[in-house]
């Protein structure tokens, strides 16, 4: 299993004991280093122990952060306003999350290939898509970051392997070396700014990832956007730039993928391809990965069909610029929608209303989206996801279709987002049952 002999005899804290957290307390156990932890929530603090006997907990309010070599965070604390960052910067202690620690690991790794991929939209199904491409190309590859097994619970991969890591910007912000050979950039819209100063934050974030490359690497960049043309022309010396576009893609060939239909698949499938021919696939083997791609959990996904109804699965669309593909890819929607709000608009989604027959919020955005879709359309309060698949089976007609994409975070009534679609997924299972 993976470890880093250079962490040996170390002192790390460790904050937050979900899965990233526990993944962590193991690789520093494999490492020879010392950990305490921490958590609010009791019982993950049990989870834990019974894990790890004789973990040193502490509640990190009282711990002196001038005596360890590092706090280790999830991803989900806010680096912007959690007091625990700020006294780590005041006491000069280096903030890691997952992927640093994994990068500290790479020398001991048989000779590989890392892939990073990162963007606002459109990342998860480029991931998964270019793991796809290597592995029918016979290519041994692992995917991992922000999606799929914790990178520092995955054996190392033999000589000559390919790491396809999807990389939030709150990853990046956790990491100070990671070394990508190839990093992918699909598109920048506003997402996350409660954590930003604003889409300028946000941007220097996602270019970061850049900054850390090295002399001889590739840049492939979808350069649609201004934010990613600017990182485009703001690229380190040494590092080649390979630009796509979406209209790279030939909407004929596109027609052949049953998996990456619709204008922004084009985008994901051009920076797919950019990155695997850097990595030396041919024409042939790419066509036949894009035939076989299965698609994404929770990404537009079909469910089932109860009542001649069709149930979607979008749960992964967190933001209104993720939740528009699907609103034109189906006709005759009942939407649900709703949850933790990342911004206070649904602007992206408006110009696809006509296909919407009725709209269903959940959650604490509730409120908000009802009062921008009222005006627009019938819309039902429904709270719970529960009460809102019950409403719209109950008005939905042979041939409509049930979305659930939520233009929001899960956090408010889930763990994540994959948790919402499962969710989903049951009470459709209960409908048919």
């Amino acid at each position: 299993m993976l470890a880093a002999p250079a962490l040996s005899g170390k002192r790390l804290a460790v904050y937050g004991l979900a899965r990233s957290g526990l993944s962590a307390l193991r690789f520093l156990q494999r490492s020879g280093a010392q950990a305490v932890a921490w958590d609010e929530a009791p019982a993950a603090r049990e989870t834990a122990l019974a894990e790890f006997p004789g973990l040193s907990l502490q509640d990190f309010a009282t711990l002196d952060l001038t005596t360890v070599d590092g706090l280790i965070v999830s991803p989900g604390v806010p680096l912007n306003r959690h007091p625990l960052a700020a006294r780590a910067r005041a006491a000069g202690t280096p903030i890691l999350g997952d992927m640093e620690l994994w990068q500290q690991a790479r020398e001991t790794l048989p000779a590989h290939r890392l892939v990073g991929i990162t963007g606002t939209n459109g990342k998860s199904t480029t991931t998964a898509l270019i793991h796809h491409l290597l592995e029918q190309a016979g290519l041994t590859a692992r995917l991992g970051g922000n999606i799929g097994l914790p990178v520092l619970d995955a054996e190392p991969l033999p000589a000559g392997g390919v790491y396809v890591v999807e990389l939030s910007s709150y990853q990046i912000d956790l990491a100070q070396h990671l070394a990508c050979d190839v990093v992918v950039y699909t598109n920048l819209t506003p997402d996350h700014l409660d954590r930003y100063d604003g889409m300028a934050g946000y941007a220097a974030s996602k270019a970061r990832l850049f900054t850390m490359q090295r002399p001889g690497s590739t840049a492939v960049i979808a350069t649609d956007d201004d934010y990613t043309r600017a990182a485009a022309a703001g690229l380190p010396a040494g590092v080649a730039l390979t630009e796509v576009h979406a209209t790279d893609v030939d909407p004929a060939a596109q027609a052949n993928w049953p998996a990456l239909q619709g204008p922004h698949n084009a985008q994901n499938v051009a920076c797919a391809v950019a990155a695997v021919r850097c990595l030396g696939l041919s024409d042939a083997q790419i066509e036949a990965g894009l035939r076989s791609f299965p698609g994404l959990p929770h990404r537009m996904e079909i469910v089932g069909f109860v009542g001649g109804v069709r149930y979607v699965n979008d749960s992964k669309a967190t933001n209104p610029t993720s939740v528009a593909p699907a609103l034109q890819a189906f006709d005759h929607l009942h939407w649900i929608l709703g949850g933790q709000a990342k911004t206070a608009e649904l602007d992206a989604c408006l110009p696809h209303l006509a296909h919407v027959k009725a709209a269903y919020v959940i959650g604490e955005a509730a409120p908000l989206f009802a009062s921008i879709l009222k005006p627009l359309l019938p819309v039902t309060n429904a709270g719970t996801l529960k009460v809102a698949v019950e409403a719209a089976q109950a008005a939905a007609a042979p041939g409509d279709t049930v979305l659930l994409s939520p233009a929001c975070a899960s956090f408010d009534q889930f763990s994540d987002y994959e948790a919402r679609g499962a969710a989903f997924r049951d009470l459709v299972k209960g409908l048919s049952a």
